[in-house]
């Protein structure tokens, strides 16, 4: 039986992502951009649109859902499903620590 083990990556402070806005980090050869949302849920993604490669950190963070800043395609952030647009985004677990770090498993 194989079975994948997730190593999981810290990231920092919570802190230092603004509710409402994400940031972009570089793990394991990965862009992987990480949303605070305003109710405090953190969400994970790839970093790009599978549109057109819009940098989704700098798209609209409403609620659970993001809106890509280059051709406005939104999507769910807790599935990544396409609500507008035909390409679903790839997404990362990621939790807050006992300490208010941000843990992403990949």
């Amino acid at each position: 039986m194989n079975t994948l083990m997730k190593i999981k990556y810290n990231l920092g402070s919570a802190s230092q992502i603004p509710p409402g806005e994400g940031r972009e980090y570089n793990i394991a050869g990965r862009r992987i951009a990480v949303f605070h949302a305003r109710n405090g849920q953190l969400y994970a993604t790839q970093a790009l649109c599978p549109h057109r490669e819009g940098p989704l950190v700098d798209g609209l963070l409403g609620g659970s859902t993001l809106l890509c800043p280059l051709h406005a395609w939104k999507f769910e952030l807790a599935s990544g499903k396409a609500i507008m647009g035909d390409c679903d985004l790839l997404t990362y677990e990621v939790e807050r620590s006992s300490l208010d770090e941000v843990l992403i498993a990949l």
